[in-house]
């Protein structure tokens, strides 16, 4: 049976959510509420630029070992305690696993020097995705950090996030195998995964600021089968606001289990 994700959004308090659901594999659903209006990803955009160095990697213009330098210029806060201090030198491997693990801003901002916005863009779009764009760096605060080659607002929507997310599931761009691993180990287990059940498992990111909120990820149910979902709102991250995401999980996921 088709779940209604508006009224399931609308129930959970979630109301103007944008919502994508599909499943992944040859044939399977794909189900969408969303009025397609433009809502900043936030560090939802630390996806695609995880996915935009993986595909340097590929190509053999960096290696996930290579030693990177932190600059000072790229200092921003956080949520939590980093790692990523100016001088320190990491791996690219570390910066990603910063970057999606623990949704670090200046490991972002230090891999988009490294992979170039530009360039990363087109990666992006020649992998399929046209509607992504990495255009500016990360603020975890006021005042915003300098960025003198920002070129506009990130452009990451909930449509793409969530072919973004099918594509990685389904091995369909580079090192799909181990960004879905790092997702896997999120830190931020604090909206969609409170409506999972213990067997379940979700490689995802979180994203938010003052005036928005999301989740998106891969859903693996015990039986093997698998889901993406991805829900952005215009919510402020808040704690009733992220139970309400965790209501949604909750009222989604018999559905999920339901599907043939």
């Amino acid at each position: 049976m088709r779940p209604d994700l508006g009224e399931l959004a609308t129930g959970a308090g979630l109301e103007g959510a944008a919502v994508h659901v599909r499943g992944v594999g040859p044939g399977a659903p794909a189900w969408r509420h969303d009025d397609g209006r433009w809502i900043y990803p936030a560090s939802m955009i630390k996806v695609p630029v995880a996915v935009a160095a993986a595909a340097a990697v590929a190509e053999g213009r960096i290696a996930w070992t290579t030693p990177v330098r932190v600059d000072p210029a790229n200092l921003t806060a956080n949520d939590a305690p980093s790692p990523v201090i100016p001088g320190a030198v990491l791996s690219v491997e570390e910066l990603v696993t910063a970057m999606l693990q623990r949704s670090d801003n200046v490991a972002t901002n230090v891999l988009i020097d490294l992979v170039d916005r530009e360039r990363a863009t087109a990666a992006l779009h020649g992998l399929g995705f046209p509607g992504i764009a990495v255009r500016r760096k990360l603020s975890g605060a006021l005042p915003l950090i300098a960025d003198p080659a920002a070129t506009g607002r990130n452009s990451f929507p909930a449509a793409e996030a969530a072919a973004l997310f099918a594509a990685l599931a389904a091995d369909r761009v580079p090192h799909a195998a181990a960004l879905r691993r790092i997702l896997a180990s999120s830190c931020w287990d604090v909206r969609l995964s409170r409506g999972l059940e213990p067997g379940d498992a979700f490689a995802h990111k979180t994203g938010d600021t003052d005036a928005v909120s999301h989740d998106g990820g891969i859903v693996t149910f015990s039986t093997g089968r698998r889901w993406v979902v991805v829900v952005y709102t215009e919510l402020t991250a808040a704690e009733e606001n992220d139970v309400r995401f965790g209501a949604f999980m909750r009222a989604l996921r018999p559905y999920l289990l339901a599907h043939p």
